[in-house]
């Protein structure tokens, strides 16, 4: 391996040292937070022609580009742009915005990320969008869904709640045989665990408000796009005009730093405390497709390189207020609806009322897990007094 050539230095290099520019930034080793909207042009025949690396705040800085080099070495060499956008979700509106039009057909994935499931029901069926869901263990199947006007594929591998794994290679490969484009939520993973791009995927996006920033402070979504896609990513993001506040970038260009040592602990932490869940009595089933005994584990062991820190378990048959009781009783585990940050989280959740093409019946009470970077001999105690609780309160 020729460590000099940027594309071939492990990941954790690239995360460290893509994006810099030392001399430009007169020797410090993080560029500056740009605050600014205005941008100045030298000359009139500068700005007739709109001459110059930065033309206004909302279309980049010396911030955002080094971001957006440091993701793409990240990304691989499939990736083509980056885009940055104020939230996960904003990701996922864009780019449906910039890859649809009235009279398409989309088909999505049943265990996708519920609010962009709201999305296709509600702006795209407004817009005269068509979705179709369809089940996350379809694989080539799909192509017996597909239409005439099937414009693009929406998965999320896995699905950040029930978290079935799809064959995001299959499915690629039907897929752009019929002519569409592939969209995949990476945020599970992040491209550093799984390089969704290389694996037929056309555009790739992330909250980065999760793993990218990795502290829950920032609210933040990256759109990654091949050769392909990258003109309609880049022009939908012009023509909305959408962007992230520079010391959101900032901060996520710090978080991507560090994330390879990050990821690895979630990675090890998330592993250790499913296997120790899967052989707790109240357990009746642990969802990770890490675990060799999952539906999924195969497709994850061949695309992925390792798992993050966010996984679901099924209960035993508990009646919800002994699963309340259980929640209030955890002092490491906190209740909120996000993931991806150093602490630990669990919250309850139920697919049923909202899936379509798949049955949610896991046959008992379901909770996600978010495993952070505390100790997990404190995590299994604080686990431990949340089930004698449980079993108290039935």
């Amino acid at each position: 391996m020729d460590s000099s050539s940027p594309q071939e230095q492990h990941a954790e290099t690239r995360l460290v040292t893509s994006g810099r520019d030392t001399k430009a930034q007169k020797g410090f080793v993080n560029p500056p937070v740009f605050h600014g909207s205005t941008v100045l042009y030298p000359t009139a025949e500068d700005l007739h022609a709109h001459r110059g690396e930065f033309t206004y705040g909302r279309h980049g800085s010396p911030t955002t580009k080094a971001f957006q080099e440091t993701l793409m070495a990240l990304e691989g060499p499939q990736c083509a742009g980056v885009g940055i956008v104020p939230s996960g979700l904003s990701a996922i509106s864009t780019t449906l915005l910039s890859v649809l039009k009235a009279g398409d057909h989309i088909l999505v994935v049943d265990n996708i990320y519920r609010p962009s499931r709201n999305f296709c029901n509600g702006m795209l069926t407004r817009y005269g969008v068509e979705t179709t869901y369809f089940d996350p263990m379809i694989g080539a199947g799909i192509d017996k869904l597909f239409k005439p006007n099937t414009r693009a594929v929406l998965v999320e591998a896995p699905g950040s709640q029930s978290f079935e794994m799809p064959d995001i290679r299959a499915i690629a490969e039907v897929a752009h045989g019929r002519g569409a484009l592939v969209i995949d939520d990476n945020t599970w993973a992040t491209p550093l665990y799984h390089r969704s791009l290389d694996q037929g995927v056309d555009i790739s996006m992330q909250a980065a408000t999760k793993y990218i920033g990795g502290h829950s402070d920032i609210m933040f979504g990256t759109i990654s796009a091949n050769a392909k896609a990258w003109p309609m990513i880049a022009e939908g993001i012009r023509l909305l005009g959408v962007c992230a506040g520079p010391d959101d970038v900032f901060l996520a260009l710090r978080g991507l730093r560090t994330l390879s040592v990050r990821l690895a602990q979630h990675h090890r932490s998330g592993l250790e405390m499913a296997r120790w869940l899967a052989a707790r009595p109240e357990v009746a089933r642990v969802l990770h497709p890490g675990l060799e005994t999952d539906p999924g584990h195969a497709i994850w062991k061949r695309d992925f390189t390792g798992a993050s820190g966010l996984f679901s378990i099924v209960l035993k048959p508990a009646p919800q207020q002994a699963v309340d009781t259980m929640l209030n009783t955890l002092k490491l585990f906190g209740m909120g609806f996000s993931w991806g940050g150093f602490e630990s989280l669990a919250i309850p959740f139920d697919c049923d009322a909202y899936r379509t093409a798949t049955k949610w019946e896991p046959g008992g009470p379901t909770l996600r897990l978010h495993i952070g970077l505390e100790s997990t001999d404190d995590l299994k105690a604080d686990l431990d007094r949340g089930f004698a609780a449980l079993k108290a309160a039935m």
